[in-house]
């Protein structure tokens, strides 16, 4: 794929996917109305608030890298020509879903809202069924012993501290 047809791809998975499951169902959800905070504090709030800001960049960074590095789109229909390793990949295998779980949470911390902790929970285990039942055995099938090393140093949730630098 070419880097434009890879750019305009990934732009348009970025408005439809992301910003639908991380902005219009949690807006659906609370119709982003603030609740009395968790704990009784405006801690949580501002805890809420430091998670939304904190995922952001993440889901940035990762959708550009499919682009620009992988010369494909997030989604599975139009996939990365090569294994996507760099940036915050290199501490965790999937850090586009955990910035989008960490957006979610951070909203559910922000406006006191316990549906949104659980519609976080319902993403995750979605999101953790789908890698492990479709994309590493695609990755696997598509990279074989560059995925298969990348899988045994680069955590698939948990991110390392350190990053991982390719062999």
């Amino acid at each position: 794929m070419r880097r434009p047809i890879a750019i305009l791809g990934s732009a348009v998975f970025f408005v439809v996917v992301p910003c639908a499951i991380a902005g219009l169902l949690p807006w659906w959800i609370t119709r982003w109305q603030f609740r009395d905070p968790f704990l009784g504090t405006w801690v949580t709030q501002a805890v809420g608030v430091i998670l939304i800001v904190a995922g952001l960049p993440g889901l940035v960074d990762s959708i550009r890298r499919f682009a620009v590095e992988g010369l494909g789109t997030p989604a599975p229909v139009a996939p990365t020509q090569t294994l996507v390793v760099t940036g915050f990949y290199r501490h965790v295998r999937n850090p586009m879903y955990l910035s989008v779980l960490t957006i979610i949470l951070g909203q559910g911390l922000l406006f006191g809202d316990w549906r949104l902790i659980a519609y976080g929970a319902a993403f995750w285990t979605v999101c953790h069924l789908f890698v492990i039942s479709y994309e590493e055995p695609t990755l696997h099938r598509a990279f074989r012993g560059e995925y298969e090393s990348y899988q045994h140093n680069v955590p698939r949730w948990l991110p390392r501290l350190t990053p991982w630098k390719k062999a």
